[in-house]
């Protein structure tokens, strides 16, 4: 063999199996390398080179890591190679006569086994593509889910945070306007009257320290302090308490409950009865005026608890000139995790008015 057909059957075996180190990063080029290196090798009758196990390798790796068109390019590709390299071994074509019956077996058999070679090879690789997809599949999913949870913890926190706050301006606000009148009445009831001005600031200290239980027990709610988080919560219980403290404030309030509850309502649904009614008389502080009267009316009906609190002050001007949005929402949204109904606004004889309706839970 001369030495040009030397150099050429090596560069046919590099040009076979050189460009299989980069066949993951660029499989249908090194494939189509490859296919050129193996037409090339057709040139020598009967020549076989350890490189053309580059063939199955390349099947399976388009198999495992092409697109499916290309896998099945390289599947069409591979068997063509079988019929093209059975026929370049044997090469009947050079005798005169038909080839005979054990050749034309031999080549039968060599057909056979190198399409056999390489259909197993795509097999295998077509197996491991569907096991990759499939991992690829769990891994997005759980991934996905991954996301969901970090989204599920981010809305319950700020639901969380939602919630801290409507309790802290139901806290804050009532024992500041409570501190705040008292603080002023004070100051005015000095002049005349000393043990007035005492009384007065004993309220604004109890108001102030209960003011201060509440923050302590909303913040152990954030700390997970377990005893300040079994103390119970407000309840409908506390309200004639909540209208004590009202009227030593200096607001003249009438409390009336009608009825007899069916049934007990949830400790979450008393509690937002409860500050219903703190909202609704902090506003009244605020808002309607040092001469103003306030109601509450606590009606038990057959579906559930009506609340009405209305005063004759100045009305929904001063609410809208002094603000009270964030309270009055915080009520709506209170009442609405338990499907009832709050309604506020002015009165046609004067004064404001908030009505709330809080229905038996059904079992």
């Amino acid at each position: 063999m001369s030495a040009s057909a030397m150099l050429s059957i090596m560069a046919i075996a590099t040009l076979q199996s050189a460009p299989l180190m980069v066949r993951r990063r660029y499989p249908w080029a090194v494939t189509l390398v490859v296919a050129f290196g193996h037409l090339m090798q057709l040139g020598f009758d009967g020549l076989l080179l350890p490189s053309q196990f580059s063939v199955p390798i390349m099947v399976y790796t388009m198999a495992v890591y092409g697109k499916r068109w290309q896998s099945f390019g390289t599947l069409s590709l591979g068997l063509a190679g079988a019929v093209l390299a059975t026929f370049s071994m044997f090469n009947p074509f050079r005798y005169a006569t038909d080839p005979s019956p054990s050749m034309s077996f031999n080549m039968l058999v060599s057909f056979v086994g190198l399409a056999l070679v390489v259909t197993v090879a795509w097999t295998f690789g077509d197996l491991a593509r569907t096991r990759r997809l499939a991992m690829k599949s769990l891994k997005e999913h759980a991934e996905r889910l991954e996301k969901e949870r970090i989204m599920e913890r981010a809305l319950a926190a700020s639901d969380e945070r939602n919630h801290i706050a409507r309790e802290m301006h139901d806290i804050v606000a009532h024992s500041l306007s409570v501190i705040i009148t008292q603080a002023n009445g004070a100051r005015y009831a000095a002049v005349n009257d000393p043990q007035i001005a005492i009384d007065t600031l004993k309220t604004v200290s109890d108001t102030g320290r209960a003011s201060l239980k509440e923050m302590r027990r909303l913040l152990g709610v954030l700390r997970k302090d377990e005893e300040l988080q079994n103390r119970p919560l407000p309840a409908l219980g506390d309200i004639p308490n909540l209208v004590k403290i009202a009227t030593n404030s200096g607001l003249a309030v009438q409390l009336q409950t009608l009825g007899t509850p069916r049934k007990e309502l949830p400790a979450g649904a008393e509690l937002t009865a409860y500050r219903c009614v703190q909202e609704s008389l902090t506003n009244v502080l605020k808002h309607a005026g040092s001469n103003a009267v306030a109601e509450v009316l606590l009606n038990w009906t057959y579906r559930g608890l009506e609340l009405r609190i209305k005063d004759d002050g100045r009305g929904a001007g001063a609410i809208k000139l002094e603000g009270a949005g964030q309270g009055l929402q915080g009520m709506k949204e209170r009442v609405a995790l338990y499907e009832g109904a709050c309604t506020a606004g002015p009165q046609s004889s004067g004064g404001f008015a908030v009505a709330v309706f809080i229905p038996y839970s059904e079992d």
